[in-house]
């Protein structure tokens, strides 16, 4: 059972913003962390950045200043909102649920199936 599911995603030129959902049912929206993860053709899985009850937000360096993250607790559903988009945003974007918020993907127990983020330049 799908328990994350990502969505938003598309092609945009730099400088353009895009929006993603991410929609957790069953154990995963009871779950009071989320993060945001990437991975780049060839690249390692990055933290982006993650919210949580006690934690609140975090951020990568690299998205700092650009990147947004909130939640609509009524629909279980948390936003990344991406402003200013750079070419080397360019990956597929995954939403996890853990425990406890974190900057390594091992510690998210549930996982989305991902969508793509392409910028052009």
């Amino acid at each position: 059972q799908v328990q994350l599911v990502e969505s938003g995603g598309g092609l945009v030129q730099a400088g353009g913003s895009l929006r993603l959902s991410c929609a957790a049912s069953g154990r995963a929206s009871s779950m009071p962390a989320r993060g945001w993860f990437r991975q780049a053709p060839g690249k390692e899985r990055e933290f982006v950045g993650s919210i949580s009850w006690s934690a609140g937000m975090s951020y990568a360096d690299s998205v700092k200043g650009r990147f947004i993250i909130s939640r609509d607790n009524a629909k279980n559903t948390v936003y990344l909102q991406m402003n200013s988009l750079k070419p080397e945003d360019t990956a597929v974007y995954y939403c996890a649920a853990s425990w406890t918020a974190a900057v390594s993907s091992v510690a998210y127990a549930y996982w989305g199936q991902g969508t793509q983020v392409t910028v052009s330049s």
